[in-house]
C-alpha cells in the first residue's frame, strides 16, 4: 500500500506542463530514433546525454527514460517494415513482422507490436513500482562484500553473455576498466595512467566514453561499410487489428511480459533472451504454426515486442535499488544519474523519494504517449528510413561533438573523443563486445572502492570477500559463469569412446544390402 500511495504521489508531480512536455519529447526522439537501423537506445541516450547538463535532474531523467522507452518501441517498426531491427531486442520481431507486412498485413503487425509493448511496458512497470521498495530493503543489509561480489558478478555476466567471445568480451572489460581508474587515487594521492597529462588528472568523463564508443565509433564502422542503394521497404497496408488478430495475440503479451521482466531485472539478462524465448513458446503453442516463416504469425510478433519493453521495465529494478547496470543502456543510464550527482542504491528510495516515484510514474505516463505516437503514426515513422545514411551519420558526428566539447569547452576532450571513437571502431571491427568496456567504466571505480572499504574492515585479510553466504553465493556464480562456456565446449568436444566408435562405424543390415545392390 505504501507503494501505491507514493506511486500516486509522484503522478502528481509528473502531471506538471514540464514534466509532461520532456515525458513527450523523450517519448518522440525515442521513437523516432528507434526506427534508424543502427542506433537503438544506448546510442540515443548516449547523444542526448551531453545536451541535457543544465537540466533539471528530474526533467533529464524523465526524458531519458522517454527515450529508452520510445527506443524500444521505435525499434520493431524498422524490423517489421525494412527486416532491420533498430535495436538488438527487435531481431525476433523482424522474423515474423517483415513476413506479415510482405503478405499485406504490415499494418496489423505495427499494430499488435504497439498494444504489445503498451500491455507489457504497463504491467511491467505496476511491477515495479511495487517490488523495487522491498529489494532496496533488502540491499541496505549488504555489506561492502557484498556489493565487490555483485559488480564482479555484473562484470562476468555482461562479458559472458555479450559477444561470440569469452576472450574478447574480458579484452572489452580489461580496457574498460583502465580507462576507468586513469586520474588521481583518492586515498594515496598518486597519479594514474594519466602519461604525465594535467587534463586526465581527474578522469575521463565517463560522458566522453560513452559518446566516443558508441556514437563516433559506429558512425565510423557504418561508414566504412556504406552501401548506396536505398533501402527496400515493405508497404504499411491492410485493416488494423481485427478481432481475431486480438483473439490471437492478448496471450503472447501476457507471456512475452512474464518472461521479459525478471529476466530484463538479472545481470545481462537484456532483451535478446526473452524475445527469442518467447518466440520460441509461440512457434510451439500456436494454432497457426503453418504462418510462421511463411506468411507470417501475428504470434511471433506479439510475444517477442511484449517481451522486449518488459525487459526494458526489469533493467530498472537492480538500477534504482543497487546502482547495477545490467545492460549498455542501463549503464549509460547510470551515467546520466551520475551527471547530477545521484548515486541509485538502496538508500536512494529515502533520499530521493519524490525523484524515483515521479520518473516511475512519468514511466506509465510515456507508455500511453507511445501508444498514441505510434498507432497512428507509423507510416511517417516509416519514411524516416528513406534518410541517406551519410547525412544521417555525419548528424550523428557534429552532436557528439558539439555534445562532449560543451562538456568543459576543452579542445582536449574533443581529442579524447577520437581516440575513443577509432577504439570503438576497432572493438567493432575485431568483433569485440562494446558493452562490457562502458560498465567496466562506470563500475569500475565504484568497485575499487567497495573492494578497498572491505580490506580495511579487516585490516588486509583477503577471505573477508567472501565471509557472507550472499558474498560467497554471488562469487561461486561468477565463477560458474566464467568457467562454464569453456567447460560445456569441452564436454561437447569430448572425443567419442571405443564403443561409440564401434557404434558409430558399425554397419547396418539394411546399409550392407544397400550397398550390395
Amino acid at each position: 500500500m505504501d507503494a501505491l500511495v507514493n506511486l500516486l504521489e509522484g503522478f502528481t508531480n509528473a502531471f506538471t506542463l514540464a514534466n509532461l512536455f520532456y515525458a513527450f519529447l523523450g517519448t518522440l526522439v525515442g521513437s523516432a530514433i528507434g526506427v534508424l537501423p543502427g542506433i537503438g537506445p544506448a546510442m540515443s541516450v548516449a547523444l542526448l546525454l551531453p545536451l541535457t547538463y543544465g537540466l533539471d535532474p528530474t526533467a533529464a531523467l524523465i526524458m531519458f527514460a522517454g527515450i529508452y522507452y520510445g527506443s524500444m518501441y521505435g525499434g520493431s517498426t524498422a524490423a517489421i517494415i525494412l527486416n532491420t531491427p533498430g535495436e538488438s531486442g527487435s531481431i525476433a520481431t523482424a522474423l515474423e513482422g517483415n513476413k506479415m507486412a510482405k503478405a499485406g498485413r504490415g499494418a496489423a503487425a505495427l499494430a499488435t507490436a504497439a498494444i504489445g509493448s503498451f500491455v507489457a511496458g504497463t504491467i511491467a512497470t505496476l511491477i515495479l513500482a511495487l517490488l523495487a521498495p522491498s529489494v532496496a530493503e533488502i540491499a541496505v543489509m549488504l555489506g561492502p562484500q557484498d556489493y565487490f561480489a555483485l559488480m564482479i558478478l555484473a562484470f562476468l555476466a555482461v562479458t559472458a553473455v555479450l559477444g561470440s567471445s569469452l576472450v574478447r568480451g574480458l579484452a572489452s572489460l580489461s580496457i574498460g576498466l583502465a580507462i576507468g581508474l586513469i586520474g588521481i587515487d583518492v586515498q594515496t594521492g598518486q597519479a594514474r595512467f594519466t602519461l604525465g597529462i594535467p587534463q586526465l588528472y581527474d578522469g575521463v568523463d565517463v560522458i566522453l566514453v560513452v559518446v566516443g564508443l558508441f556514437a563516433v565509433g559506429e558512425a565510423f564502422w557504418v561508414a566504412s561499410r556504406l552501401r548506396k542503394a536505398p533501402p527496400k521497404l515493405a508497404a504499411v497496408q491492410g485493416h488494423w487489428m481485427r478481432k481475431n488478430d486480438f483473439k490471437r495475440s492478448w496471450k503472447p503479451w501476457l507471456r512475452g511480459t512474464a518472461l521479459g521482466f525478471p529476466i530484463g531485472a538479472m545481470p545481462a539478462g537484456g532483451a535478446e533472451i526473452p524475445t527469442f524465448l518467447s518466440y520460441g513458446i509461440e512457434r510451439k503453442l500456436s494454432k497457426h504454426p503453418e504462418e510462421f516463416g511463411t506468411t507470417g504469425a501475428i504470434e511471433g510478433v506479439a510475444g517477442p515486442e511484449a517481451a522486449n519493453n518488459a525487459s526494458a521495465a526489469g533493467v530498472f529494478v537492480p538500477l534504482l535499488t543497487l546502482g547495477l547496470p545490467t545492460s549498455a543502456t542501463a549503464a549509460i543510464l547510470l551515467a546520466a544519474f551520475q551527471q547530477f550527482g545521484l548515486q541509485p542504491g538502496p538508500a536512494f528510495f529515502t533520499t530521493n523519494s519524490t525523484l524515483v516515484w515521479t520518473l516511475l510514474a512519468s514511466l506509465l505516463i510515456g507508455n500511453a504517449m507511445l501508444l498514441a505516437l505510434n498507432l497512428p503514426l507509423a507510416g511517417l515513422w516509416a519514411r524516416l528510413l528513406r534518410i541517406p545514411r551519410p547525412y544521417l551519420y555525419a548528424g550523428i558526428m557534429l552532436f557528439a561533438t558539439f555534445g562532449v566539447y560543451s562538456l568543459g569547452l576543452s579542445p582536449t576532450d574533443l581529442f579524447l573523443l577520437l581516440i575513443v571513437g577509432l577504439m570503438g571502431y576497432a572493438m567493432r571491427s575485431f568483433g569485440w563486445p562494446v558493452a562490457p568496456a562502458i560498465i567496466a567504466v562506470i563500475l569500475g571505480p565504484l568497485a575499487e572502492q567497495q573492494v578497498r572499504r572491505a580490506l580495511a574492515i579487516s585490516e588486509g585479510d583477503p577471505s573477508i570477500l567472501w565471509s557472507t553466504p550472499f558474498s560467497f553465493t554471488v562469487l561461486l556464480l561468477s565463477g560458474i559463469l566464467l568457467i562454464g562456456p569453456v567447460v560445456f565446449r569441452k564436454l561437447r568436444k569430448r572425443p567419442p569412446t571405443s564403443m561409440d566408435d564401434q557404434s558409430e562405424h558399425a554397419e547396418t543390415p539394411r546399409s550392407a544390402n544397400e550397398r550390395a545392390k
